[in-house]
């Protein structure tokens, strides 16, 4: 295919051990993304294992995805990217769904051709599949719990009622207080009517 003026492409390669090298993975990659994109950047992970949840490089190159600062992803091979299949579908999907492609190169995935933009609407696919039966199970955990007569809901942040009505004092309005102490401004509302409300006096109680 001929080499595309527009599109920025990110190289992703990964070596497990230290004493190995990733440039066997990225002398492909560049031969192969010089004949197609305008230009690429290099993430290289090295000494880490595939299985890990975070990896440096590949953790850059996912925030980097979200602004935006390339067209396509390109490794060599599927297992030097993703640690399971799960990761790889969530991946795919993300950048379905930031209008990124994918590239595998030595297993001829490409979802810059129409053949490969199936590969995109499989994964967005399984993973609204799979969101959809959490979310069962979610509903049918607080189902039966409900039906076991549990309460289901959070726990409530403590209210500082002193510090609310300190705060009103110097004319902050309720949302700013509410904000200030990450609690719903009902709770705050709630706070002052209680601190406005007189106890009753001594008299009053013994009567």
């Amino acid at each position: 295919m001929e080499q595309n003026p527009r599109k920025v492409a990110a190289l992703y390669a990964r070596v497990s051990t230290l004493d190995q090298n990733c440039e066997v993975q990225l002398e492909d990659l560049r031969r192969f993304a010089s004949k197609r994109f305008a230009r690429h950047s290099e993430y290289t992970d090295v000494g880490v294992s595939g299985t890990q949840r975070h990896r440096p490089q590949l953790d850059a190159l996912m925030r980097d995805a979200r602004k935006r600062l390339f067209d396509v992803v390109l490794v060599w091979k599927f297992d030097r990217f993703a640690r399971s299949l799960k990761h790889l579908i969530e991946s795919l999907d993300e950048f379905s769904a930031l209008g990124i492609d994918f590239i595998s190169m030595t297993e001829g995935v490409d979802t810059t051709t129409p053949a490969g933009q199936l590969l995109f609407h499989i994964v967005g696919a399984v993973a609204q599949f799979e969101r959809d039966l959490i979310a069962e199970r979610v509903r049918a955990g607080m189902a039966h719990a409900r039906a076991m007569g549990k309460r289901i809901s959070r726990p409530r942040v403590p209210v500082d009622k002193e510090q609310i009505v300190k705060m009103r004092g110097q004319q902050m309005s309720l949302r700013k207080i509410a904000m200030a102490l990450s609690i719903p401004v009902s709770r705050v509302r709630r706070a002052l009517a209680v601190a406005s409300t007189p106890e009753p006096s001594q008299e009053a109680k013994v009567g």
